[in-house]
C-alpha cells in the first residue's frame, strides 16, 4: 500500500536542512532528488521502495510512494534512512572539542545540527569515491550520472526517474573497454571492476568491515586495489561512519584550512597532522564541517 507513513528518530539538534545542502549540490544528482525542502530516493532495500522525507512538527516524515510490502518493510525503509542522514549519531562530544578550538569553534555554531551524509552501500561509496580520484566534483557527478543509469535500475514516478546504484552483479562481467566509454580512465575502470569481483566472491563484505578497528578497517581498504589513503580515509568516513578518519589529503579540506587560517598557500602535511591530533577522534566531523564552510549556500 502507497502513502504509509513513519515519524523518523532524529538527535534534539539535527538540521534537516543542512542535510537537504549537500544532497541537493549537484542539479544531475540521479540517486535521489531534493526539491521544496525534501527528498525522494529509491531505497536499495530487501524489496525497493520509493519513499519522500520531509520536515513535519514532530520531526522528520517518511512516506512511502510506492507499494509497501508489511510493517516491517516501511520499518527497514526507516532504519535505512535513519542511518543514511546520521539521524541518530549523537555529536556531542564534537561540539565539546570545538568549545576549546579557534578554528573548529565558530564552525560548530553556525552549522550545528550539521550530520555527515553516508553512503550505506560498500560498493557505492568505492565506486564513487573512485570515481571522484584527482577530478572536479562537476565531473565526477558527471560519471556516476552515465554509470549508473546504465548499469543501474530505475524506476518513473511523477514524470521523473529515480535510479538505484548498480549493485557489484550488475557490472562484474562488463569491460574496462565499456566503462572508458563513459569517459572513466583505464586505471578507475579496473579498480570499480576489481571491487566487483572482490564484492561477488565474498572476498570484501561490509558487515565483516563492520567489526574491525578504525585501523584495522583503513589497512583493509588499503589493501584494495586503486584505494589510496584519500579513498580509504573518505570511504571509513562515508559508509562506515568513522568519526576518527581523516582525509588529510583532501583538496577542499585543505582550501578550508587555509581559508580559516588567513594562510596565503596550501597548508603543509605537518600542520594538517597537528591540527588532526588536536581533533582526536573527531576528525571526520572537523573535516565534514570544513567543507561545508566552503558552500555559499
Amino acid at each position: 500500500m502507497k502513502g504509509q507513513s513513519v515519524i523518523l528518530n532524529c538527535q534534539d539538534d539535527y538540521r534537516f536542512e543542512e542535510s537537504l545542502k549537500l544532497l541537493g549540490r549537484s542539479p544531475i544528482e540521479v540517486t535521489h532528488h531534493v526539491k521544496d525542502g525534501r527528498v525522494r530516493k529509491w531505497l536499495p532495500l530487501s524489496r525497493p521502495l520509493l519513499v519522500q522525507v520531509n520536515p513535519v512538527e514532530a520531526g522528520l516524515q517518511l512516506t512511502a510512494l510506492s507499494d509497501v510490502r508489511n510493517a516491517e518493510h516501511l520499518e527497514e525503509a526507516a532504519r535505512y534512512v535513519e542511518m543514511w542522514l546520521g539521524l541518530q549519531v549523537n555529536i556531542e562530544g564534537f561540539y565539546q572539542l570545538t568549545e576549546g578550538d579557534d578554528l573548529l569553534r565558530p564552525l560548530a555554531q553556525d552549522y550545528r545540527g550539521l550530520r555527515i551524509v553516508q553512503i550505506p552501500e560498500l560498493f557505492e561509496a568505492l565506486s564513487w569515491a573512485i570515481m571522484g580520484q584527482q577530478i572536479n566534483l562537476t565531473f565526477a557527478y558527471t560519471l556516476k550520472k552515465r554509470f549508473v543509469e546504465r548499469y543501474g535500475e530505475g524506476m518513473a514516478y511523477q514524470g521523473e526517474m529515480y535510479w538505484q546504484f548498480p549493485k557489484p552483479e550488475d557490472v562484474v562481467n562488463v569491460s574496462v573497454e565499456e566503462l572508458q566509454e563513459l569517459q572513466l580512465t583505464r586505471r578507475k575502470a579496473e579498480y570499480i571492476l576489481g571491487v566487483a569481483k572482490l564484492m561477488i566472491t565474498g572476498e570484501l563484505e561490509k558487515a565483516q568491515l563492520e567489526s574491525l578497528s578504525d585501523d584495522g578497517l583503513r589497512q583493509r581498504l588499503l589493501a584494495i586495489r586503486g584505494i589510496g589513503p584519500w579513498t580509504a580515509d573518505y570511504v571509513s568516513m562515508r559508509c562506515f561512519g568513522r568519526t576518527s578518519a581523516f582525509p588529510i589529503g583532501d583538496a577542499g579540506l585543505h582550501q578550508a584550512v587555509r581559508k580559516h587560517l588567513n594562510l596565503d598557500r596550501k597548508p603543509t602535511v605537518k600542520e594538517l597532522e597537528t591540527l588532526g591530533a588536536r581533533w582526536q577522534g573527531w576528525q571526520s566531523y572537523a573535516t565534514y564541517y570544513l567543507w561545508r564552510s566552503l558552500s555559499t549556500n
